[in-house]
């Protein structure tokens, strides 16, 4: 049997309360877990989560009630709820920006890249996004330089374009937080 990698990382996955992307929070949240870390997804609101698939998720936690100093690592998952539930959410991007502060894996995929890019956290970073007007504009706002690319790593930022991107994110979250974890040992 293979050598769980992440055994003691813990990981918060913020999801839309409606409409996030079923696989971009399955497929990561599945590897990760396979990694052996612990996994928290966390909502702006208690009630179950709806995707856009149809997948219904129970958060466990309410984004305002997290502590960014328990996690190693903050993963802002799609979908066409973004950009109503997190881009201008200010409690999320606290947790962005006090995470990257401590130097801890900040990731983002889909439409979420602009929440990374709206909290500041991509700064003069390589980063991608599910390209539309309104993502591209925030990524620029955010001094990003876009790269049109499935993943794109800078640092400890990780970002995707979307649903066809979900297992090579999980797959590239997974390679930060075990080189961070191998260089603390």
């Amino acid at each position: 049997m293979a050598e769980k990698r992440l055994l003691g990382t813990k990981i918060l996955m913020v999801i839309a309360q409606d409409q996030f992307r079923d696989e971009e929070l399955a497929e990561p949240r599945k590897i990760f877990l396979d990694e052996g870390a612990e996994v928290v997804v966390a909502s702006t609101a208690a009630g179950v989560a709806k995707g856009m698939l149809g997948a219904r998720c129970q958060p466990d936690a309410q984004v305002c009630d997290v502590n960014p100093a328990h996690y190693d690592a903050i993963v802002i998952v799609g979908g066409m709820g973004s950009p109503t539930y997190l881009w201008e959410n200010t409690t999320v991007h606290r947790l962005l920006q006090q995470m990257d502060k401590d130097e801890k894996v900040v990731a983002g995929i889909c439409l979420s890249g602009a929440v990374l890019a709206k909290a500041g956290v991509l700064k003069n970073k390589e980063a991608t996004v599910w390209p539309c007007t309104e993502s591209l504009a925030a990524l620029a706002e955010g001094e990003a330089r876009y790269l049109k690319k499935p993943v794109v790593f800078d640092g400890r930022t990780v970002t995707a374009v979307g649903p066809e991107a979900a297992h090579d994110f999980g797959q590239t979250i997974v390679e930060k937080l075990a080189t961070k974890l191998t260089r603390t040992k």
